[in-house]
């Protein structure tokens, strides 16, 4: 289903920006993984596809819990985030729509269970902006500090 700020053959996925408090204030989840097209390494948040019929808060919330491994609840929705990517096998570009939200971390250890992410880690709020592969997420990340403190 296409939603209103969605282009017919845009790619959508749903992902979350997962903290926890820490010892020196607020952590936030990220994993290691392989890039398939590519097969670079990068660091990043956990995103994946809707099912159908899933609403984008129900695919981020199970989309964190089947990458990473931990329940989390949505506090606040971020800005939508745009790009499109070289699908090396079908030779086409792909443009493409991630809808994050900000999430608490409410139960589970954080570990790569679904086979797609390599390893997790949580992260102060400022390593995770430097560490984080992409500008898109990282922006994300500063959007999710700014509206939780």
């Amino acid at each position: 289903m296409v939603g209103p700020n969605e282009s017919p053959g845009e790619e959508i996925s749903a992902g979350g920006v997962v903290t926890r408090p820490g010892p020196e204030g607020r952590l936030i989840l990220i994993a290691e993984q392989r890039d398939w097209n590519t097969g670079a390494l990068n660091l990043r948040l956990p995103k994946g596809h809707l099912e159908p019929g899933e609403s984008l808060e129900e695919a981020a919330v199970r989309e964190v819990a089947e990458e990473v491994g931990v329940e989390a609840r949505i506090l606040h929705a971020l800005t939508p985030v745009r790009y499109a990517f070289w699908h090396e096998a079908e030779r086409r570009r792909v443009p493409k729509v991630v809808h994050y939200f900000a999430m608490a971390w409410v139960a589970g250890d954080a570990r790569p269970l679904d086979g797609e992410m390599l390893r997790t880690f949580w992260r102060s709020a400022e390593e995770t902006e430097r560490s984080l592969s992409f500008e898109s997420e990282r922006l994300v990340v500063r959007e999710a500090r700014a509206l939780l403190g």
